[in-house]
């Protein structure tokens, strides 16, 4: 079974499946796009890192 991570409730409920170095630049790649002027948890920047996120925990 697939682990989908579609939002930021996904990402926290499956951090312990990902390496510390991922959620480190997962954590700061976020905080970064967040503080841009006109930011949004829903910009597809912030889907790449959960993509990054489930390829990591899928093994792809």
């Amino acid at each position: 079974m697939n682990i989908k991570i579609n939002t930021m409730e996904d990402l926290d409920k499956n951090l312990n499946k990902l390496p510390i170095q991922a959620i480190r630049d997962i954590d700061k790649r976020i905080k970064d796009w967040m503080c841009c002027e006109g930011s949004s948890i829903d910009d597809p920047y912030i889907k790449q890192q959960f993509r990054y996120a489930e390829n990591l925990i899928n093994g792809r």
